[in-house]
């Protein structure tokens, strides 16, 4: 286990390097950073020069790459086009994003993983088709109109919910934006689950149990479950990442200040130290969560072993 583990940090590395260039690459061909500074009137060409020289933008694109991840391995991500370092917004916008993941996470884990194991178990019924059904609707809906009704309904009509979050955004509060966020994660985690329970139910091991006299739901939690989970652990530690960086839709419709408002902002002024920053910190939560998941195999299927 040791040597794997040592194997996929290393695997890590180029993975790392490589999405950070490629980021940062993109975010230079944005535009130019200076001309977003200076609004809708044109820089006259000594400030221009002078800012390009201050953010170290009139050097090669290679040169600034490397400067860059040299400041990164100390700490620093560099300073926003306002002055604020931006290790400042990511201590304000992480925070708030992590709790709205960690909702939307849930959210996936209990209600998709449940309605997976009960219509897997009820493959062809009347509840496996309703909710084949309605997973199909909410996939198909776009997140922002899922989120926009929500908020019409609960916030403004209602009165259930907040129709925006609070700056604090505590956990109550995130309820509704994070079930919006895992909207179509879930349905997915659902019929993910429904799939693989519905084909492992065939396996000798489950005929086994059941020959032994088990208990139903043991067969089912200690059998069944543990190993038709490994698809729906698979996509939802390749999730985590995806939420945290696409939660912008759900964050402008929330007023939520977290890293998907930072980064609309960053890309809207073109600001690079912040995107750059921010998706820096994004891979290294994406890599993490895939080596748990490789982690976790070993747990959920003892067949699995690593050398």
């Amino acid at each position: 286990m040791g040597r794997y583990v040592i194997r996929r940090l290393l695997q890590m590395i180029p993975v790392f390097l490589g999405a950070t260039l490629l980021i940062f690459l993109m975010v230079n061909v944005m535009g130019d950073p200076v001309a977003g500074l200076c609004g809708e009137r044109q820089c006259d060409p000594a400030t221009a020069a002078q800012l390009r020289r201050d953010f170290g933008l009139d050097k090669p694109v290679w040169q600034q790459y490397a400067t860059y991840m040299g400041n990164v391995f100390t700490g620093d991500f560099g300073t926003a086009f306002n002055g604020q370092p931006v290790t400042e917004l990511m201590g304000t916008a992480f925070p708030v994003t992590i709790r709205l993941t960690v909702v939307a996470i849930l959210f996936e884990i209990v209600i998709g993983i449940a309605l997976g194991v009960i219509t897997g178990m009820r493959r062809g019924r009347p509840v496996d088709t309703s909710v084949l059904l309605l997973t199909l609707v909410v996939i198909s809906v776009p997140t922002f109109v899922t989120g926009l009704l929500l908020q019409l309904l609960l916030g403004v009509q209602w009165g259930w919910v907040r129709p925006s979050v609070s700056p604090l955004a505590p956990l109550d509060e995130l309820i509704v934006p994070g079930l919006v966020l895992a909207s179509v994660s879930l349905a997915y985690v659902t019929r993910l689950t429904r799939t693989s329970i519905a084909e492992n139910r065939r396996s000798d091991y489950v005929r086994t149990a059941v020959a032994k006299g088990l208990p139903r739901r043991r067969v089912i939690i200690r059998h069944l479950l543990r190993n038709s989970l490994i698809p729906v652990v698979t996509f939802i530690g390749t999730d985590i990442g995806a939420l945290m960086g696409g939660a912008i839709v759900t964050e402008r419709i929330f007023n939520i200040h977290g890293v998907g408002y930072q980064l609309y902002q960053g890309i809207l002024r073109h600001n690079t130290q912040t995107v750059v920053g921010f998706v820096t910190v994004l891979v290294l939560v994406f890599l993490a969560a895939n080596l748990l998941v490789d982690l976790l195999y070993a747990v959920l299927d003892p067949r699995i072993r690593y050398a």
